[in-house]
């Protein structure tokens, strides 16, 4: 069943005149460390309906029912549950919840005042923090990003293997794209492994590969993949440049403009497009293209031209005072001398700042 088709079937079985039972939802829509609640997914508000909001806790003195993107695997929480000699659950009924006319006309808003209302009953934040398939996402002005960026994982890979993205010679074409197939791939990056050439060119792949790193598995995808199975090498070269660390930011978002910016039919000046800026910040960020297109479409609104400058670019990247602090964020990938990574905090006004239990607490509403 498509999602349209499930919200007409919501919308009808949840009028007055339908005599089915009650649907049971859960909006966050995955299972998470209980340690704030995730941002409600607006399908279960779709019919601006009352909804009786319901509680669930776990007051066990030894946590084993947590299920998240890191830690324990479903096998495991499963085998530490059933080996305790009880496990508690505390299920507790709010007052049902009468949306406003504004709430009815707008899920989304119906959503997230239904979530505070909850998270406040808990005694946890309620977060920005939401799945898009198994990563956690944040929300950062237009543009959804990565909790933790995947860049950095492709940096644990090639690591992993001896390679160090600074000693190698990318060899890309500054507004020419060049695709690479696999195996020209491992040559460029002298890797041998199958598996971890499978992995690394996986990264720049539509749709992504599974890499296998000991028990867990990532899903990633960066760039757009052709028919044939090849990948754009200026991808490569932008992403190796931004884990390799050595560059200051100013001289890698220069070098991303300059391996993405298009020649102009009339002037000497290059220009990024939607398409180039969409592809840095879904490499760099892990943003979907759709957003950073529209974003594009924002930030090119007050010029006559199709594309932004290398001043307005980095204007953007650096100075922004919202996306700014992302970038400086996401292209300080950690290092992995200790084995452990970093969380982003995309602390800036109004946006969501990280907690060190890998949540999400959006800022305070007025009147909180």
């Amino acid at each position: 069943m498509t999602r349209l088709l499930a919200a007409e079937w919501w919308r009808r079985v949840s009028r007055p005149s339908s005599h089915l039972p009650c649907v049971l939802f859960f909006p966050e829509g995955t299972c998470s460390n209980k340690k704030a609640l995730l941002k409600f997914k607006p399908g279960a508000f779709i019919a601006g309906v009352p909804v009786q909001p319901v509680l669930i806790r776990y007051p066990n003195s030894l946590d084993t029912t947590s299920w998240a993107w890191r830690g324990p695997g479903v096998l495991q929480v499963l085998w530490l549950t059933a080996s305790q000699p009880c496990s508690i659950v505390d299920v507790e009924f709010l007052p049902v919840y009468h949306p406003s006319p504004e709430e009815s006309r707008d899920p989304t808003l119906y959503a997230n005042n239904v979530q505070r209302v909850m998270a406040q009953a808990l005694g946890i934040p309620a977060t920005e923090c939401e799945f898009v398939g198994s990563l956690p996402v944040i929300v950062v002005g237009r543009l959804k990003v990565a909790l933790e960026p995947q860049l950095w994982e492709l940096g644990k890979v090639l690591r992993k293997a001896g390679l160090s993205p600074g000693y190698v010679d990318a060899g890309a074409e500054p507004g020419r794209s060049r695709m690479i197939s696999q195996e020209e791939f491992a040559r460029q990056l002298q890797l041998s492994d199958p598996q971890t050439v499978a992995g690394a060119f996986g990264y720049f792949q539509q749709g992504g590969v599974k890499i296998q790193r000991g028990p867990r598995i990532a899903l990633v995808s960066f760039s757009l993949q052709d028919t044939k199975g090849l990948v754009d090498f200026r991808d490569v070269a932008l992403a190796l440049a931004a884990l390799d660390g050595g560059r200051s930011l100013e001289e890698l978002t220069r070098l991303a403009f300059e391996l993405f910016a298009e020649e102009q039919a009339e002037g000497p000046d290059r220009l990024l497009c939607k398409d180039g800026f969409s592809t840095i910040l879904h490499l760099l960020l892990g943003s979907p293209r759709s957003a950073a297109a529209a974003l594009h479409a924002e930030l090119c609104q007050a010029e006559p031209s199709r594309g932004l400058s290398l001043c307005q670019f980095q204007n953007f990247s650096l100075h922004d005072p919202l996306y700014g602090k992302l970038f400086s964020t996401y292209l300080r990938p950690p290092h992995t001398s200790r084995g452990t990574s970093q969380t982003p905090q995309a602390s800036s006004p109004g946006s969501p700042t990280a907690l060190a239990n890998g949540t999400v607490q959006a800022p305070k509403q007025k009147g909180d």
